[in-house]
């Protein structure tokens, strides 16, 4: 295998020299199995990527101390990818001097900058079953590394990630760095409903055959990539896990902090319009990866439900009383109910069971509106009961008809969450 290789100005482009995934033979096991990875044969166990731009001073110092720990620390074959973005300086010199003195090395060279661009083009092509990344400062103590790959080995993760906010780890950094990250995760956990704790410690890890379903769906090139991989993993069902890490910062970084942070709220927000377009296929990543659309708690459900169905309600009420004189009790009811039926469907359907986007919303508004059928049946036969038996007054024709529509709210509820919106319908096939 050659040592050194130049991949294309596409972060999506072949690297020449690096073996394609096409080109050699690896066993992965099925993500929906979880397996253990078994070596095999000469290819590497794992490939960490250590992406740079202009660090000549940093870069042999990290590559050796970081070759060293895995001859030490990691039982089977290994790679160390070195991804050049750009550099201007010595760097790329550095990087081909180390690849030809360590067999264990490969340096790749990117025509343009984006730790992105450069993880995107490496994990592509890798032939190693587990890929990881972490930061050529070495902020991140490499003792954790070894706690990072064992739970993707052992079949019991997808991604892995080292954690500078989870309880155990030890972070030196200034206050300003402090606040930026917390605020950071905040946001995501409001914006995205996000539950990992740090999306940006330049230290992660993920199985190929994971990567390689993800990976085309991941468009940052630069700093957003992380979380961008991550948020796709976590709406996918993916399993990821976290470690505590002991991290000092890097004076010396040269990342400038708010015209990151603009990107980073950028990709956010492109985020929240792809989920709710639609335009991200979560479902049929889902499908791809074997696992199970999520299902909301129940409790978190019939309060969505119930506030949804207060609104729905009160709409009712004001359509039912406005049409009433013009079209009559039954008339009123028919069209009061049909439209507030149709508005609570779409409600339901993005609010309180999580589905977003336009595939099968037709499908989903058609069996909404067989459930307004029963719920009409219900509320019509209530008030042809009452008129049966008395001539009720405005007042308690309105009481029957409130404790009518609680009994097919009740009813609603059911249906959808059993039938229209369950989980193992929105990810089954259809029929060619």
């Amino acid at each position: 295998m050659t040592r050194t290789a130049h991949a294309q100005a596409s972060h999506t482009g072949d690297q020449a020299g690096c073996p394609s995934v096409e080109d050699m033979t690896l066993t992965v096991p099925n993500p929906t199995d979880r397996e253990a990875i078994v070596p095999e044969g000469d290819l590497p166990v794992l490939d960490v990527v250590v992406p740079v731009f202009n660090e000549e001073r940093d870069l042999a110092p990290c590559v050796r101390r970081l070759h060293e720990h895995l001859v030490e620390s990691f039982p089977y074959r290994f790679r160390i990818t070195v991804a050049d973005n750009a550099s201007t300086d010595g760097t790329p010199s550095i990087a081909d001097a180390l690849a030809e003195e360590i067999p264990e090395v490969v340096s790749v060279h990117l025509p343009e900058k984006g730790r992105g661009r450069a993880l995107h083009a490496v994990w592509t092509h890798s032939p190693a079953a587990v890929l990881a990344y972490l930061d050529v400062d070495l902020s991140t103590d490499l003792n954790a590394l070894s706690p990072l790959i064992a739970p993707l080995l052992s079949g019991h993760s997808d991604l892995a990630i080292g954690s500078r906010l989870a309880r155990g780890s030890r972070v030196v950094r200034g206050p300003k760095r402090e606040f930026i990250s917390r605020c950071y995760n905040l946001i995501l956990r409001g914006a995205l409903a996000t539950r990992f704790s740090d999306a940006q410690c330049g230290f992660k890890a993920i199985r190929a055959d994971v990567a390689s379903k993800l990976l085309p769906h991941v468009t940052d090139t630069g700093w957003f990539f992380d979380t961008e991989l991550l948020v796709l993993a976590e709406r996918s069902g993916l399993r990821i896990h976290e470690v505590p890490v002991d991290w000092v910062d890097d004076p010396d970084s040269r990342v400038d902090i708010v015209v990151t942070a603009i990107a980073d709220l950028k990709g956010i927000a492109r985020l929240v319009r792809g989920f709710a377009s639609g335009r991200i296929p979560v479902a049929e990543l889902r499908e791809q990866l074997g696992r199970d659309a999520p299902r909301t708690g129940l409790l978190r459900q019939l309060v969505r439900f119930s506030a949804v169905g207060v609104i729905s309600t009160l709409a009712y009420l004001v359509l039912y009383s406005l049409m009433r004189d013009g079209l009559g009790a039954q008339g009123a009811n028919f069209v009061a109910l049909g439209l507030t039926a149709i508005g609570n469907t779409a409600a339901n359907r993005r609010y309180t069971f999580g589905v977003r986007g336009r595939k099968r919303a037709a499908r989903h508004q058609f069996e909404g509106l067989i459930v307004f059928g029963l719920g009409l049946a219900l509320t019509s036969g209530s008030l042809a009961v009452l008129h049966a038996l008395t001539a009720p007054g405005r007042g308690l024709e309105l009481a029957v008809l409130v404790l009518a529509n609680l009994a097919a709210t009740v009813l609603r509820f059911l249906l959808l969450r059993g039938w229209v919106f369950h989980p193992r319908r929105q990810t089954e096939t259809s029929p060619r």
